[in-house]
């Protein structure tokens, strides 16, 4: 396969808005010793990217600078130790960034064949928001059949995928969304319960779908003023796991709640994670994900997608909260 030595990709030459990024021609980097090179015809957009453009969550040392977590598409060049990895072959894959580019360097580990029966597309929507999902749900949640989770934010790409999963692998599932158009979707997932936090008090809600008992586990983005709605929703024995703070980081909290009912308190990053560690929950997912993708018994659920030309709009789109499930740049 060719490799042109020049590739277009989007640069963020100054923080702000979606109107600074710029679409323009970049070296096309070369792969070294445990990476692969893709030639990318698909990359997901996250609330990161967002968060990047706007100078507020710089990449990893050693990152590209080029927004994107998450791509598929075909193997162009490998380097040393490329694995079970040949040109031509396949995938998507989770990376630190580089993603919002025609070409993007991958680690090996890092790297999943795309799911049988799955388009380019679906495939690009894939990694950040089930590396994410199965690492703190089920890793660090420790879910287990039998058990009920919450999910904030249900129509976010997390969401959405949280709700497949844990519905999927035997979890009753509660979800918040901002809409009633919002919880018919989460419904339409898997979700049991759908509580629209804009008309209804969803601690309240939460308190009577569980029968006062209260959900084993919670995933919350927002932080702020749900901390502490969140540990009176848990049940004994509950752990509330935290990936991000949309609503901020600081509460004034009343911890006697975890003394109380014995809960834990824990959350997690995925992008400054080690390659080790993230190729081992790679590993997990093919093994216990992909068959569920293959049967469709799960779907990452796409909003939209937009031509790598129209990134502005794409993140407008993210940035506006109307979007249900993943949005996704084609090349």
């Amino acid at each position: 396969m060719s490799v042109p030595t020049q590739m277009r990709a989007v640069s963020v030459p100054t923080f702000g808005g979606p109107e600074v990024m710029v679409v323009g021609e970049l070296p096309t980097p070369t792969p070294g010793a445990g990476e692969v090179l893709i030639h990318v015809a698909a990359a997901g957009v996250n609330r990161p990217d967002v968060f990047q453009r706007q100078g507020a969550y710089p990449p990893p040392p050693g990152a590209p600078a080029t927004l994107g977590l998450e791509i598929a598409g075909t193997v162009a060049a490998i380097g040393p130790d490329a694995g079970r990895w040949r040109v031509g072959d396949a995938v998507c894959a989770l990376v630190a960034g580089g993603g919002y580019a025609e070409y993007c360097l991958a680690p090996v580990p890092q790297c999943l064949p795309v799911p049988s029966g799955l388009s380019i597309a679906q495939a690009a929507a894939i990694p950040e928001t089930f590396f994410t999902v199965w690492t703190n749900v089920f890793d660090r949640g420790r879910l287990v059949p039998g058990e009920t989770l919450l999910v904030h934010g249900g129509s976010s790409g997390i969401g959405t995928t949280a709700i497949q999963l844990a519905h999927a692998l035997g979890s009753r599932v509660l979800t918040t969304a901002g809409s009633d158009t919002k919880c018919e979707a989460c419904r339409a997932l898997g979700a049991d319960v759908a509580i629209n936090y804009r008309t209804s008090d969803w601690s309240a809600a939460v308190t009577s779908a569980t029968g006062g008992r209260g959900v084993d586990v919670i995933l919350d983005m927002v932080g702020g003023p749900y901390v502490a709605k969140n540990l009176d929703a848990l049940a004994i024995d509950g752990r509330l796991v935290q990936i991000s703070f949309l609503e901020g980081s600081r509460v004034d909290l009343d911890l006697r709640p975890i003394m109380g009912k014995r809960l834990t308190l824990t959350g997690s990053t995925l992008r400054p994670r080690t390659i080790a560690e993230k190729g081992a929950i790679a590993r997990v997912l093919e093994a216990r994900v992909w068959p569920l993708l293959a049967s469709g018994m799960v779907r990452p659920l796409i909003d939209r997608t937009f031509p790598l030309a129209d990134v502005v709009a794409a993140h407008r789109r993210m940035e506006s909260s109307a979007h249900i499930g993943k949005i996704v740049l084609t090349m």
